[in-house]
């Protein structure tokens, strides 16, 4: 009896997920994202840096947080420092360790089309918005806190007015209460294509990790994207309408759905 070259059997214990042995751009919201679970942070850290240090990966933070607001969390939940910094929702980009100066080619590109102060006088006319606070604030970025039972309405309404003044303004709204208005040319998606350009990283190469509205614009381009666990409801609903192949939710939360991510996606 002839018998077959035992091929098939021994192609079974050849690894389906080879875990990348090349660099890969990772970038991730903060709160409720990377924070939030101390253990698996800690574990996640250790797996990124090793990476970085052996294969010149980038570490990016995209956050909704101002740069003093940043500073605080990062203090705090020891972060690694960042390749690069995307804070104010896309409005400042830092490449220095110590944060000194924003990049000025990215501001010149978010300085299309904008007039901060127009703007402001616009959405001043509705009672509804509530004006965070100044350390919230800045050239590129005007924040408002707005009811989630009146935010569809306002916003609806504060779209035509702009647009009828001619500003192609991006309204963000998040975490049912926060509103940012943004140059057109300014989110964090945008800010993450700068980045790929910049450092001549491919997407299939990188990764954007989110939980919120605000996380949105990263996940619309080809990049592979990774949503937590635990991501606000706002996040969930658009996933359900936009699922794709490079679109992972995760099924545990914050720092331990990256992980879970980073493997499916076979970066780790």
């Amino acid at each position: 009896m002839y018998l077959k070259p035992n091929v098939a059997i021994l192609s079974l214990n050849i690894p389906m997920n080879v875990p990348s042995m090349s660099p890969f751009l990772f970038v991730t919201d903060l709160d409720n994202t990377l924070v939030g679970d101390d253990k698996a942070l800690a574990e996640l850290n250790q797996h990124l840096a090793k990476h970085r240090e052996k294969y010149n990966s980038k570490i990016v933070y995209a956050t909704g947080r101002s740069l003093y607001l940043y500073r605080l969390l990062a203090e705090a939940k020891a972060l690694l420092p960042p390749d690069a910094l995307i804070t104010s929702v896309g409005t400042e980009m830092y490449f220095d360790q110590n944060q000194e100066q924003f990049d000025l080619e990215w501001a010149q590109i978010l300085s299309q089309g904008w007039n901060r102060e127009e703007i402001v006088a616009i959405a001043s006319q509705f009672d509804e918005l509530q004006s965070q606070p100044n350390s919230e604030q800045n050239p590129f970025k005007i924040s408002y806190y707005l009811a989630e039972v009146v935010a569809k309405k306002t916003i609806t309404k504060l779209k035509s007015a702009l647009s009828e003044r001619g500003y192609g303004v991006k309204l963000i709204y998040s975490a049912g209460q926060d509103l940012d208005l943004l140059p057109k040319n300014g989110d964090k998606g945008l800010a993450v294509q700068f980045l790929r350009q910049k450092w001549n990283i491919t997407a299939e190469k990188t990764i954007v990790c989110g939980d919120s509205g605000n996380d949105i614009s990263m996940f619309q381009g080809q990049e592979k994207s990774l949503i937590v666990g635990n991501a606000k409801p706002e996040l969930l609903q658009w996933y359900k309408v936009n699922k794709n192949d490079t679109l992972y939710l995760a099924q545990s939360t914050c720092a331990g759905g990256i992980l879970e991510g980073l493997k499916y996606f076979s970066l780790l």
